[in-house]
């Protein structure tokens, strides 16, 4: 059985399932190390992509030419720019988008030179899985108890993820980078830097991709605050709670 890549930019967001691995072997290749093993009954490959579009893709090549990956799945933190996407939420991606890319005139702004296209979809099959792994997560443990893992009011929500080489963290490019993508008919729900990247990777090598992202913050003069420590105490957590539900899922599919 082909295994399930499981990428992270950060070490600080993958560390709890790197924990959880069973029969770890590692391998260093193209700068990198990548970890197989078994997690939750399901063969996976573990790899941190590193931060930004071009690290991304080179990771997401590796992990299809080396390792022979049947499907890809991201999980970290975003950036949220959408109305009512809020710190401690989760965004599972729809599809991605480089919101940094413009070759006009020459093309349409944002559009992908000879793709034809702006945003590129993630697999729908796998996202459905990974969204209801997701609400289960974060879903109240009864009528009266929330789950460990929920932030106050914490909701899940599914949509389009912007990707870019820039740390958006500021208000006012936050919200001019949200009304310039709703002017090209493009209504963002949040901001990284590596989703887009892969999610073209993926699509040029036929292999499904989906992603997930916790909000850390919203994109504005505050993204900095506590930045390590949200990662390492709420985006981990919730990673591992979701990709638990989301592998065993694969199982019974």
């Amino acid at each position: 059985m082909n295994p399930t890549a499981i990428l992270s930019a950060l070490a600080e967001e993958q560390q709890g399932l790197l924990e959880l691995l069973q029969r770890p072997q590692i391998t260093r290749h193209a700068g990198r190390d990548f970890w197989q093993g078994e997690l939750h009954g399901q063969p996976v490959v573990l790899a941190l992509s590193k931060i930004g579009k071009v690290a991304a893709a080179t990771t997401a090549t590796a992990l299809i030419e080396r390792f022979g990956v049947a499907r890809m799945v991201f999980t970290g933190v975003a950036g949220g720019l959408g109305e009512g996407v809020q710190v401690g939420d989760v965004v599972v991606a729809a599809d991605f988008l480089q919101h940094d890319l413009d070759v006009s005139p020459l093309f349409p702004r944002y559009e992908v030179p000879f793709y034809g296209r702006a945003r590129f979809p993630g697999d729908a099959d796998l996202t459905a899985l990974l969204y209801a792994a997701a609400c289960a997560a974060l879903a109240p443990v009864d009528a009266g108890r929330s789950s460990a893992l929920r932030c106050p009011r914490a909701r899940v929500h599914r949509g389009l993820l912007a990707s870019g080489d820039r740390f958006v963290s500021g208000s006012g490019e936050s919200q001019a980078l949200q009304a310039a993508l709703a002017g090209a008919g493009h209504a963002v729900l949040a901001v990284e830097m590596e989703g887009a990247a892969v999610a073209q990777v993926c699509l040029d090598y036929g292999v499904p991709f989906a992603a997930m992202r916790t909000i850390s913050d919203r994109a504005d003069d505050s993204a900095h605050v506590d930045f390590t420590s949200f990662v390492e105490q709420v985006a981990s957590h919730y990673a591992q709670a979701i990709i638990e539900r989301f592998l065993r899922s694969l199982s019974i599919k």
